[in-house]
This record gives C-alpha cells, sequence and structure tokens, in this order.
C-alpha cells in the first residue's frame, strides 16, 4: 500500500508511506523531508 503524506520542505519530493515505512523525515517543527534531503543536513 502507498500512501502519499505531503512534499519534502527543501526539493518538493513528494514522500510516501509505503507499507508502513515513510519514505522522509518528520522534523521536530512538523515539516517533512525526505531522506536525501535529510542525509545532506546531516553532513
Amino acid at each position: 500500500m502507498r500512501e502519499f503524506v505531503g512534499e519534502c520542505a527543501q526539493c518538493g519530493k513528494q514522500i510516501f508511506c509505503e507499507n508502513g515505512f515513510l519514505n522522509g523525515n518528520i522534523q521536530e517543527d512538523g515539516t517533512l523531508l525526505c531522506l536525501e534531503c535529510e542525509e545532506e543536513s546531516t553532513e
């Protein structure tokens, strides 16, 4: 099952929940980041 959750706050990529796995991360302020942008921000 694939469900649209929202868009990445940095790049605008669509973020989905696929089979219970969120293809992104929810930040403390409630915004969403895709996995690629999250990885860039931690480097």
